[in-house]
């Protein structure tokens, strides 16, 4: 439920047709990725799918509630069945086929079932550029911590206990605003209070300061793209971990 660029912008569009029509401007890219996703060809000005796609990204804005969690998951579920709704009803998608008749020998596997699985050169591209934005925005506000990548990636934890440890302490911190308001105040991380409070050693925070300060700053400042990567790194650490 924190508050992050992106969300405020969402709730400020709410209602706004001004705001909400510049939110959906300066992540056109975005849509066009989704719905590249959907269509699995390229999508241009003149193709229906593009409007489908900014109107379900307006939907979202206006549907959007923090309990849901981060907004570009949300807003890219919300493009996608309305593309396949749009789809089902037009019958024009894979050469005039629905997209629910069956494409493998079993009957079961549909279409969209296989849409997924598309190559998303055309998305990959988008979430590239947007990737490097957020790597280059993170890196600018890093500085006024006095920390860079580099000291992120030598201070990460090398073991999974280490990382469960400071995962703990990044929780505790989330769930209390104003630790973080706090760091930012002071650039300094709270470590007596982090370690009461997650009931980690605080020896232990001390020796991975920077990483758990560059989390503190993704965590609290949007950051989707670096922030999905990093649940997926907990979550294969969960299962062989990789980081």
């Amino acid at each position: 439920m924190e508050s992050t660029p992106i969300v405020d912008r969402v709730y400020a569009a709410k209602g706004d047709s001004t705001a909400a029509d510049s939110l959906i401007r300066d992540y056109l890219p975005f849509i066009k990725a989704q719905a590249y996703k959907v269509v699995g060809s390229m999508i241009t000005e003149e193709d229906d799918e593009l409007s489908i796609a900014m109107i379900a990204f307006h939907e979202a804005i206006e549907s959007y509630s923090r309990f849901r969690g981060a907004f570009l998951p949300y807003a890219s579920l919300i493009i996608e069945r309305r593309l396949i709704d749009y789809h089902r009803k037009e019958k024009r998608h894979y050469g005039q086929l629905s997209i629910d008749v069956p494409v493998m020998e079993d009957g079961a596997t549909t279409y969209s079932d296989t849409l997924e699985d598309k190559k998303d050169t055309y998305g990959d591209i988008h979430m590239r550029d947007a990737t490097r934005s957020e790597i280059m925005e993170l890196t600018a506000q890093l500085q006024e911590y006095g920390l860079s990548l580099s000291d992120i990636t030598e201070n990460s934890p090398k073991q999974e206990r280490t990382l469960e440890s400071c995962q703990l302490a990044l929780a505790h911190a989330r769930a209390f605003p104003r630790l973080i308001e706090e760091f930012k105040r002071t650039k300094r991380l709270p470590l007596k209070e982090l370690s009461e409070g997650s009931g980690v050693e605080r020896k232990t925070l001390e020796r991975h300061r920077k990483y758990l300060m560059a989390l503190l700053l993704i965590y609290s400042n949007g950051y989707e793209i670096i922030r999905g990567h990093l649940k997926q790194i907990v979550y294969q650490k969960k299962g062989g971990f990789t980081a």
